[in-house]
């Protein structure tokens, strides 16, 4: 029976659910070395928090554990555990008590912060040693067959409709202003195995994405669709998918 190598659906078309269905998933390694960090386990605050992808590993090494997020959306699509309390708020008022939090995380979320007003609420928040973690994940990098196609769809065509922001995501927060007293972190990496509707359906969350379609450039999404699924193959096939991790970590 011959096999498609077009995606079956447009997959630049998604609804709200779908950061939660095609975000890829923090290893379990990244919450245990931050646990490893924090002065003790009794309460972890993930602010800008999203779906919980990072909240739930959490909750694996604390007694209990805070989402925050603004968004409605995202919390909606969360996945209920007993040991997280999922609070809507913005990271600028975090709504926990004074010197209650021993490990607070941002994840993928810091660029969007009032930073200095963010920081003065981790500080209010932090129990003594606390330890603040600003986590973010870096380009994918696909297998040689796909990538430089990826990469030239990222960098030069997709690029021009990202907010300024995404610059110091593609830097690993390395540019922004930490005035802690910094920790090294041990380098990891996302890894998962994609079919192409995973993989494109993945991109549709980009917020550049949704921009592009916004301003008429539909074309450029098509374009890469097809250019992909081509390279691909059958769209059923996995593929490996690696994203960096970067963290900036210190002690409050």
């Amino acid at each position: 029976m011959p096999t498609s190598t077009a995606p079956a659906r447009n997959w630049f078309d998604q609804g709200g659910a779908a950061y939660a269905r095609f975000r890829p998933e923090y290893p379990p390694e990244l919450a245990a070395f931050m646990a490893s960090q924090a002065p003790e386990r009794r309460l972890a605050v993930d602010v800008g928090c999203g779906n919980g992808q990072l909240t739930g590993l959490l909750a694996q090494h604390f007694a209990q554990v805070v989402g925050i997020d603004p968004s409605a959306d995202q919390l909606a699509n969360v996945a209920p555990d007993e040991r997280i309390d999922y609070r809507r708020a913005p990271a600028e008022q975090i709504p926990v008590a004074d010197a209650a939090a021993s490990l607070i995380t941002a994840a993928q979320a810091a660029h969007w912060f009032d930073l200095p007003a963010f920081y003065r609420e981790a500080r209010r928040i932090g129990s003594p040693g606390a330890v603040l973690a600003l986590v973010s994940y870096g380009v994918l990098t696909l297998d040689s067959a796909l990538d430089a196609r990826f990469q030239a769809f990222y960098r030069d065509q997709i690029g021009p409709y990202w907010p300024p922001q995404r610059q110091l995501v593609d830097s690993g927060y390395a540019t922004i202003d930490f005035p802690f007293d910094e920790l090294a972190a041990p380098a990891m990496q996302i890894r998962c195995t994609w079919s192409l509707p995973q993989f494109l359906g993945y991109l549709a969350t980009w917020s550049a994405v949704r921009s592009a379609r916004e301003a008429g450039r539909a074309e450029l999404l098509t374009a890469f669709a097809d250019d992909i699924g081509a390279a691909w193959g059958d769209l059923r096939l996995e593929r490996m998918i690696c994203w960096p991790i970067n963290m900036r970590i210190g002690r409050l």
